[in-house]
């Protein structure tokens, strides 16, 4: 633990906000707390916007916050914010010590939006970066040519969590995440569709206003399918309410086009519920395997709603391997790391960047 020290730490607005739960914003919550209860004083400025293409006006506000901020000041920027403004960032960080939080690089090569050039601009400029997956790292250092002793990893820790009791049929198949085309519910439905055959019921948990018009297909498809009874969209579900909801799933479905390492992966882990997911991105790393090398759940390729369908026919049908993957997620759930050992991870690379 690197205790002491002053840090500005620079986020989306609304990171406290429980209809707008993520990935993202439960992170930088979490840490911000863990390294304030470990002495160092955080300073917490929100800037509003649509981030990460927010348009002039929220970049006019990101450039004020930053410019109030003392020259040579700590300061730790969500890479939401910082990584499409290359204007604001590199000059804030010719004199500040700016560290880049990096929950999801946004870069694409040859994209009309340049995210790629402007991207690496910032990583570039930055004392350091901080990313929440090995996989991230590995992707930023092929991409932009970074010195790898200024990329860094912290993995999102997982709070402690009561074992999910979990129902023999295996039939209360659950998916968190934002109802959006990248977290892939289109392709959960028509996984779901294919093993209409089969009981279940499917909660789909996340936010219904990120993609609104992406919602309103995807409901119309549920109806058409006639599957409006067996796949619900929750909407938003955080705190004492969420945790009643993974008491009960027998197991997690993901569908994402990508993901960078997929806290809900280890959030259902902790529960000792098994997952299925495609292998996209950091999601292997999330699932990981037990000491014995048993994966706690279902790795897919990405993008294929046929091989997610057998998946699940595989899991609803076999009680040997029902049982096979929740013994493998109750044996993983003891390795699972905790909130204080990222925020000891981020600490150190914040101490080495302050002196």
């Amino acid at each position: 633990m690197n205790a002491g020290g002053s840090l500005h730490v620079v986020v989306p607005d609304g990171i406290e906000d429980p209809g707008r739960p993520s990935g993202g914003n439960t992170y930088d919550r979490l840490l911000c707390d863990h390294l304030a209860a470990d002495g160092w004083s955080v300073a917490v400025r929100g800037v509003a916007g649509d981030w990460p293409w927010a348009g002039k006006e929220s970049c006019r506000a990101l450039e004020h916050t930053l410019g109030g901020i003392p020259d040579g000041s700590l300061v730790l920027v969500d890479g939401l914010l910082a990584s499409a403004v290359p204007e604001v960032m590199v000059p804030a960080s010719r004199r500040l010590r700016v560290v880049v939080l990096m929950h999801m690089p946004i870069g694409r090569r040859g994209a009309d939006d340049d995210s790629w050039g402007r991207e690496g601009a910032v990583v570039g400029a930055a004392a350091a970066v901080v990313t929440t997956s090995a996989w991230s790292r590995d992707w930023l250092l092929e991409s932009y040519g970074l010195d790898p002793a200024r990329v860094h990893v912290a993995r999102p820790g997982v709070e402690p969590a009561a074992r999910a009791q979990g129902s023999a049929a295996g039939r209360r198949l659950l998916c968190v995440g934002a109802v959006t085309p990248v977290k892939g519910h289109d392709l959960l439905l028509a996984a779901l569709t294919r093993i209409a055959d089969l009981e279940w019921r499917c909660l789909c948990v996340g936010s219904l206003t990120r993609a609104d018009g992406f919602v309103q297909e995807l409901s119309r498809d549920i109806r058409s399918a006639g599957l409006d009874d067996r796949i619900v969209l929750t909407g938003p579900r955080t705190g004492a309410e969420l945790e009643a909801t993974y008491a009960v799933a027998d197991l997690l479905v993901l569908a994402s086009r990508a993901e960078t390492y997929g806290m809900v992966v280890t959030e259902a882990l902790a529960r000792g519920v098994p997952v299925v997911a495609p292998g996209v991105g950091g999601v292997p790393e999330a699932l990981g395997e037990t000491p014995g090398g048993q994966p706690p759940g279902l790795l897919l390729p990405p993008g294929d709603p046929d091989a997610l369908a057998d998946s699940l026919r595989r899991w609803l049908s076999d009680p040997d391997l029902r049982q096979a993957l929740r013994e493998a997620a109750a044996r993983r759930r003891a390795a699972l790391g905790s909130w204080p050992e990222t925020a000891d991870r981020v600490a150190d690379v914040l101490a080495k960047v302050a002196r």
